[in-house]
């Protein structure tokens, strides 16, 4: 009897001592290279329970969210893009003042703890946090509906500090489907992206903003593939193959990431990871074993989603336990250069692409053609600028429909050299 207490004592003192060294091992990790989360909706949590008041909270102590400043600290969070995020019922009405308020909340997050928060808007900025030991915080606006269908809008929430763009959120916007379209509750409006939209991504890539894709119907996504001269992101979404939900991406799109330079940060809520209410940490790292095994551990991140979801997976339930989840590919056999790819090095990669792209694209103008009025007229909307026929784009279109003509021509005609 004796014996098989001896013997089953030591059996749990191995089992504890591998479990501490992959524990052990991805602290290590993630003191090396920051982690960087995709998506965290604390921010519209601060506008539902204290309507952006935030005086009247204190982020050491709130314990009704997944994020707060001490979890921010026990999960190693070395960087975090605060969603801005507001409604589909705000489109048409007033989504651009409530979006505008959200970015609000963010940087007074950053200056009412700036010990804990460093605003950032760069590649360089997310390491100048970590080496201070601050979690750099971006922003992106999640919906494009948060626009308004206007290039100077998106244009201004750059100076803001809004480094992407999510182009839908439930809701079709009048220039791009979003992914419910996919599973025939929406009709299409655009057949993917009108030519609004392809101006949209034009001046993304100019302007450096990174393109999220995580709530764009499949056609969206390869549209912008097609075209986009920077890496595209998204920012919280998992693996369809491993969950069949629209709202995942499907292996040819993940291939097509690969081939973009592009991420796929993977996100956490149940319904994605499991197709269930219930799911445990194990099924959130199948995902990334998944994106790894079909298009290569330099595409995946993590985007946890956390207080913008309502159920969590078992081991991962608020932004402390991400460590666990690093821990976890490395019993998979995961390697240290993989796990720091994933963990910050992927998306800093990302950023750093996209800012080429903007500085390679200085010497363009932007682009200052409006959609057309027929595509957003409503009765919430003046025409002001538009001619009584609603016309404003035809210029930009015939000198569209020249330039095409001149590529093509420019393709046929043999080049002539000396």
């Amino acid at each position: 009897m004796l014996a098989e207490s001896v013997v089953l004592c030591l059996m749990c003192w191995v089992v504890t001592s591998g479990e501490d060294l992959y524990m052990n091992r991805a602290l290590k990790l993630m003191s090396e290279t920051p982690l960087i989360d995709g998506h965290n909706d604390l921010p519209w949590q601060l506008r539902k329970l204290f309507n952006n008041q935030l005086n009247q909270v204190e982020l050491n102590t709130l314990e009704t969210t997944h994020t707060n400043i001490p979890k921010i600290k026990k999960g190693r969070l070395g960087a975090q893009f605060w969603s801005a995020y507001v409604p589909c019922d705000t489109q048409y009405k007033d989504a651009v003042r409530q979006t505008l308020e959200q970015i609000d909340v963010i940087h007074r997050m950053c200056h009412k703890y700036p010990n804990d928060f460093m605003f950032a808007t760069s590649s360089q900025d997310i390491m100048e946090a970590f080496r201070h030991n601050k979690t750099a915080s971006l922003i992106g606006v999640e919906g494009g509906h948060s626009i308004d269908s206007s290039l100077g809008t998106l244009r201004t929430l750059y100076q803001l500090g809004v480094r992407y763009l999510t182009l839908t959120h439930s809701c079709n916007t009048p220039w791009a489907d979003n992914w419910l379209v996919d599973t025939g509750a929406e009709p299409s409006q655009q057949n993917g992206l009108s030519p609004f939209g392809k101006q949209v991504i034009a001046e993304m890539n100019r302007v450096g903003m990174l393109i999220d894709l995580a709530h764009v119907s499949v056609r969206v996504m390869n549209q912008v593939l097609d075209m986009s001269k920077a890496p595209v992101i998204f920012s919280h979404s998992s693996a369809f193959s491993i969950c069949p939900h629209k709202r995942n991406v499907p292996d040819d799109v993940l291939k097509r990431v690969n081939e973009n330079g592009g991420i796929v940060m993977v996100n956490f809520y149940n319904d994605y990871v499991a197709c269930s209410q219930t799911a445990t940490l194990s099924n959130v790292a199948d995902h990334f074993d998944h994106i790894r095994k079909v298009a290569g551990a330099g595409i995946i991140g993590f985007g946890g989603d956390y207080d913008g979801v309502t159920r969590l997976p078992e081991g991962l339930e608020d932004v402390s336990k991400v460590p666990n989840l690093v821990a976890e590919l490395l019993r998979r056999g995961w390697s240290d250069d993989d796990v720091k790819a994933a963990l910050g090095n992927n998306l800093l990669r990302v950023l750093k692409r996209a800012e080429e792209v903007r500085d390679s694209l200085s010497s363009n103008k932007p682009d200052d053609v409006p959609i057309p009025y027929s595509e957003v007229k409503n009765p919430c909307r003046t025409s002001y600028g538009y001619d009584d026929k609603g016309n404003g784009g035809i210029i930009h279109s015939l000198s569209i429909m020249s330039l095409l003509l001149s590529l093509t021509l420019h393709s046929t005609i043999p080049l002539i050299t000396s």
